[in-house]
């Protein structure tokens, strides 16, 4: 049996105030987060909002796990243009400085644009290179504020969203303080699922546990679609993971039902872990 620390995004109150919701959280069971950084839940670019922010986790009692970096089309760091990568850059830069005042650990990041199709071979492979640059400047200053970064698997749709993608960058990058992310929903639209464990297994550090009907990301309460849950956790039992489940859950319904059904989710991987015949 496997006791992973169970935790949620705040990204299920994605357009509430995160003052607002963190007690929210916190009342309806939650200690360990991950805090989102859609503008409308939390304008990173404000000192004190974010100052205010790890008062109130310091209050509550919660525990900042990680950032998940913000992702839009207007943010590229693979783009030929270098302005917009250094704009993106920035962007990313902020999001990691809000992080370590929230006191989280890890940032996570989708490593590649909001951009879907792939391009040609050398489209491809000047866009993975820029990407790459700026990776390496945004590891860099999270190891300067003392965050890790983890890359995350994205759908398979995207540009960069293919699993050797991410390895490619995950290699190019030379700082140590890097790691993966595992979207079990975008893994399960990839058709990735049953081996993605094992090739990330060396630098795995966390999972944003969801699930899908099996045809869009519907970040259902794992369970509650396709994925089975059973086989992953055996995989990851098998591989040594040691890092939280964070479950990433749509935002459908009032506080209270959105909390019943995290809560929900959270036991049903307690009982995947329990009875896990690997």
């Amino acid at each position: 049996m496997s006791d992973w620390p169970t935790g949620i995004s705040t990204g299920c109150f994605y357009r509430t105030p995160i003052l607002e919701a963190l007690p929210m959280v916190r009342d309806g069971g939650f200690t360990l987060v991950e805090i989102c950084s859609f503008p409308a839940h939390l304008n990173y670019h404000d000192t004190g909002l974010v100052e205010a922010t790890s008062a109130m986790l310091r209050d509550l009692g919660i525990e900042a796990n990680s950032m998940h970096a913000p992702y839009a089309e207007r943010i590229d760091i693979s783009s030929h243009d270098p302005g917009q990568r250094e704009d993106s850059v920035n962007e990313l830069f902020a999001a990691a400085s809000a992080a370590a005042v929230l006191g989280c650990r890890y940032l996570v990041l989708h490593p590649g644009p909001e951009q879907e199709g792939r391009p040609s071979p050398e489209d491809w492979y000047w866009r993975i290179h820029h990407a790459a640059e700026s990776l390496n400047r945004v590891a860099t200053r999270c190891r300067e504020l003392g965050l890790v970064l983890l890359l995350e698997n994205m759908l398979p749709h995207l540009l960069f969203g293919q699993t050797s993608d991410m390895l490619w960058l995950l290699g190019a990058i030379r700082e140590t303080n890097v790691g993966t992310c595992l979207d079990t929903g975008h893994a399960s639209l990839s058709g990735d699922l049953p081996t993605v464990v094992h090739k990330l297994s060396g630098h795995l550090r966390m999972l944003h546990a969801n699930d899908n009907g099996g045809d869009r990301d519907d970040h259902l309460p794992p369970g509650d679609g396709r994925i089975d849950w059973g086989s992953l956790v055996c995989q990851l039992i098998k591989w040594r993971f040691q890092g939280p489940l964070i479950l990433e859950l749509a935002g459908h319904g009032t506080p209270g039902e959105i909390m019943e059904r995290a809560r929900r989710a959270r036991e049903f991987l307690g009982e995947q872990c329990r009875k896990a015949e690997c």
